[in-house]
Formats: C-alpha cells, sequence, structure tokens
C-alpha cells in the first residue's frame, strides 16, 4: 500500500507533513514548526509517530520538536553537516545515504543553498520529494547561507527526478512566487495558467503544497534557467543558465 501524506499547516504559512505506513504501523514528520497541529493530527488519526525527518535546522522548522518528544518519542533524523544545530539526531545522515521506513526506501539529497547543510528526502516508491525550502511551489528558498552556484546544482538534482514526483515544500509562498514569475516568464501559457488555478485555490483556503514536478518544470522560473524565452524575456539571451538562475534570485530578492 502506498504512503498517506498529510499536510499540516503551522504557524503562519508552514507546513509539516506526516507520512502513514499502514502495513508497518511507522508514522513519520517531516519537519517539526510546532508540535500542538502534528500532535492534534496524531490523536484524530490514532497513529503513533516514530521518525522525524529534519531538513534543516531554521527555528520554524525544528522549534516544535522537543515539546513533540516530550508527548511523542521517536527517532530524529537530520544532516550530518548540520549536527551543530539541530536537535539531538538518533541519525545523522548525508548525500547518498538511503534509510527505510515502513516498506518504501527513503533517498537523501543535499539541497543546500537556502542553508548548508539542508537535505530533502526523496521516496522514490511514493513518488514523493520533501524539499522544505530548497525547491518550493513556483520558486526556491532565498540564499541565506549558501552560493547561487550551489543553489542551481541542487535544483537541478531535483529536477532530474521522475516528473510524477510530488513536491511537497516547506511554505505557503505559491501565490507570491507566482507574481514574481509573471514579472520574468510572461509568455508562458502554463504559468498563466497556474495563475488562475493558484488564486482561485487560495480564494477557497485550499493549500497549494504539495505540486508535481512537470507542473514545476513547465512554470517555476529557478527550474527554467536554460530555457531561450525566458532568457529574452530578462535581457540574457545566450547567458550560462547558472549566471540566468542568479539573476533570477537576485530579483526575486527584491521583488
Amino acid at each position: 500500500m502506498p504512503l498517506e501524506i498529510v499536510t499540516i499547516p503551522c504557524l503562519k504559512d508552514n507546513y509539516a507533513y506526516l507520512l502513514h505506513d499502514a502495513n508497518s504501523g511507522q508514522t513519520a514528520v517531516v519537519d517539526v514548526p510546532d508540535a500542538a497541529p502534528i500532535r492534534e493530527e496524531l490523536r484524530a488519526r490514532g497513529w503513533r509517530l516514530t521518525h522525524i525527518f529534519l531538513t534543516h535546522h531554521h527555528w520554524d522548522h525544528i522549534d516544535g520538536v522537543a515539546p513533540l518528544l516530550e508527548t511523542d518519542p521517536a527517532q530524529v533524523i537530520g544532516a550530518a553537516a548540520d549536527v551543530h544545530r539541530l536537535p539531538a539526531l538518533d541519525t545523522a545522515v548525508s548525500e547518498g545515504d538511503r534509510l527505510r521506513f515502513g516498506g518504501e526506501e527513503v533517498r537523501i539529497i543535499d539541497v543546500s543553498g537556502h542553508t548548508l547543510g539542508h537535505i530533502a528526502f526523496y521516496l522514490p516508491a511514493s513518488a514523493a520529494l520533501f524539499s522544505a525550502d530548497s525547491l518550493m511551489a513556483l520558486g526556491c528558498g532565498r540564499l541565506f547561507e549558501g552560493t547561487p552556484v550551489q543553489m542551481y546544482e541542487s535544483l537541478g538534482k531535483m529536477a532530474a527526478l521522475p516528473p510524477e514526483t510530488m513536491v511537497y515544500s516547506g511554505h505557503e509562498y505559491t501565490q507570491s512566487n507566482a507574481g514574481f514569475a509573471r514579472t520574468v516568464d510572461p509568455d508562458n501559457i502554463a504559468l498563466q495558467q497556474r495563475r488562475k488555478d493558484i488564486d482561485a485555490a487560495r480564494a477557497k483556503g485550499a493549500f497549494t503544497v504539495p505540486s508535481s514536478l512537470a507542473l514545476e518544470l513547465a512554470t517555476n522560473p529557478f527550474l527554467r534557467c536554460d530555457d531561450p524565452a525566458l532568457a529574452r524575456a530578462i535581457g540574457m539571451e545566450g547567458a550560462a543558465p547558472a549566471d540566468i538562475f542568479t539573476e533570477l534570485r537576485a530579483r526575486k530578492d527584491k521583488f
């Protein structure tokens, strides 16, 4: 049976995700911005937490870990490169490591850029990528620690996954990201339709995350740095894709 994945809104605009394997009974949460909504969802579903997967050290992804562990003890898994600023880890992982969760393999991808040591969790059998603040719906995370080249390479790793992969990112930023994308990719028909869909979803209070990787490849400007039409639109025709990414990220920072 495929994993059951539940999106949990936390804080102002964060998302955490519960992953439940019915066969084994194991349940994981990806990031813990706040313990209360995660604990409430666990109780409502009658699930017992067994794993905590942490993507990076920012407070709005880890501050709920300690209070959650007080009531729901679980194995805490995070990046070896970030061990000095994460909650105490039971398992430290690095690029290329593979774990077992329930009946599935979990692959670790180093996606440094937003922070150094940021990791993503990829579950190929469930076609699920938990990318937090690296690859985001219609965007990518701000570069607080890494370089543009690092983030560009990290995005390339995720862009190479199967297009049917669902991208579970860390925030509800999609509507704002769509506004920026329009300014740099104005003639993208798929983007125009996606903006309408996003506006309609948000008007109903619906989530815009997760999104399919195929949709991101078609509409997310940070994954389209090799597209000549986008390069022309920003006046960088013939420029290297990494340089186009650098320019896009700089523009987004000022948007």
